[in-house]
């Protein structure tokens, strides 16, 4: 198993149904990109989120195991009730509490991951009627990875994204149609550019 050369992280809420696939859609499946997913859930939700994901998207969603890898196009979903975490080039998957009463938790992956990735690293805080996601944003960028915010003013439910704005200076922050075409621009460059669109 060789690991991407880069990881993305994405977290949403409300409103997640209908924002994560423009993102996915948006990504050439080419890219050197893994990605992982929570979607705030319930508990008792069966699989049919992935396949939902994956038919709106055009792309491959996948609920994750336990210890899957991070490969090249991977794209794993948090399953419901369960923490997604990043450990090294695999996923783990935590029955830890939850955290600001979220299992899965945005914060818990988004930090996990800014531990073994940093400037590999890049976030997308979509849509979300929580701050779930704002901690774990800082934390990517404290680690130097790239963060990508929805505009609150456009989002669905905008306390996630709004939450986020308040603790970082995003690499990124517009509608849902910039995130894609941005995230494959800090794909294949070294260093990400800050923008406003």
């Amino acid at each position: 198993m060789i690991a991407a050369a880069k990881l993305l992280v994405v977290g949403a809420s409300l409103g997640g149904l209908d924002a994560i696939p423009v993102v996915l859609g948006a990504l050439d499946a080419e890219l050197d990109l893994a990605i992982a997913i929570v979607q705030h859930r319930s508990p008792d939700s069966n699989g049919q989120l992935a396949r939902i994901l994956s038919a709106r998207s055009g792309r491959e969603v996948a609920e994750a195991l336990d210890a899957a890898p991070l490969s090249r196009g991977a794209v794993w979903l948090a399953p419901a009730d369960y923490h997604l975490l990043v450990d090294g080039a695999r996923v783990k998957l935590s029955l830890d509490a939850s955290e600001r009463h979220a299992r899965p938790s945005i914060d818990a992956l988004f930090a996990s991951a800014a531990t073994s990735w940093g400037p590999r690293l890049g976030a997308v805080l979509l849509t979300g009627s929580s701050d779930d996601g704002a901690r774990g944003a800082a934390a990517v960028a404290k680690a130097g990875g790239a963060t990508f915010v929805e505009d609150p003013a456009r989002a669905e439910a905008p306390e996630s994204p709004r939450a986020a704005l308040e603790r970082i200076e995003p690499t990124h922050v517009g509608d849902l149609a910039s995130i894609g075409p941005q995230v494959t621009v800090w794909v294949k460059t070294a260093r990400s550019r800050r923008t406003h669109g």
